[in-house]
């Protein structure tokens, strides 16, 4: 793998043990493909990197094309072995299986790939290569690198490697596929009206935290308190707790 700047790698060590390739053998290997080195560096590169280095392209692009062909090929998996679930329900199982923790997770776990990116001197500060919005990223744009240079059929491989044991782990959460809508249909059945929603953040702009307070009731009971990085992901931990509630109410 050839990169922009080896004497800028800021501890990410792209230059990769002994600079011959061999790492990076090993994260193609676990994709199950080939890219090609420029490719490759352009997969790996966040747009700190490319501010730092102008002229060094990052993986925007990359990873807007992988999305697409990520949702593609889970839409008709999902599609071809669930023909008696509905379009709702194929939906949540979708979203569940491309979201920012279950790609972030792949990455960790599956590709190792935290190493290999390239960051800015800023962003490797705040532990970028471990950041799960990062990780979800670079995991999109490895996909849209090898629909680029391989096409649908190879990007489609390699997309089942990663994801088809998360699409059947899915299939079995109930509930935990959409913890917003499990509570209000659960909070309806027991005769409440609409949960609510009380959020609140604290910390540096950089690294925030949200906190989300779910109340129901005329006495605005609180039932489920949740944190996250963001607003979306605090209300998923409320709804949970919130839901579990309920149930043992149940």
């Amino acid at each position: 793998m050839r990169e922009p700047t080896q004497s800028t790698t800021n501890g990410n060590r792209a230059n990769h043990s002994d600079n011959n390739g061999s790492n990076d053998n090993e994260l193609l290997e676990a994709l199950g493909t080939t890219i090609s080195p420029d490719l490759l560096v352009q997969a790996l590169t966040h747009r700190s990197f490319s501010h730092e280095h102008p002229g060094v392209p990052n993986y925007e692009r990359l990873e807007f094309l992988g999305d697409a062909v990520l949702e593609l090929v889970s839409t008709e998996t999902l599609f071809r072995i669930h023909p008696d679930m509905t379009e709702g329900q194929l939906a949540k199982m979708r979203a569940k299986a491309v979201s920012e923790d279950a790609l972030s997770a792949i990455a960790k776990t599956k590709l190792k790939v935290g190493p290999y990116i390239l960051l800015g001197h800023g962003e490797a500060e705040q532990g970028g290569a471990e950041k799960n919005s990062i990780l979800c990223d670079i995991v999109e744009s490895l996909i849209g690198a090898t629909f680029l240079e391989h096409g649908i059929d190879e990007a489609r491989k390699v997309i089942h490697r990663l994801i088809d044991d998360t699409l059947a782990e899915v299939a079995t959460e109930g509930p935990a596929l959409d913890w917003k809508t499990s509570l209000t249909v659960k909070a309806h059945t027991m005769g409440f009206d609409e949960p609510i929603y009380h959020m609140s953040v604290s910390g540096p702009e950089y690294a925030q935290i949200f906190t989300a307070r779910v109340t129901l009731g005329q006495n605005d009971e609180v039932i489920g308190i949740g944190k996250g990085s963001s607003k979306r992901k605090a209300q998923l931990a409320a709804a949970e707790v919130a839901w579990k509630t309920l149930d043992a109410r149940s």
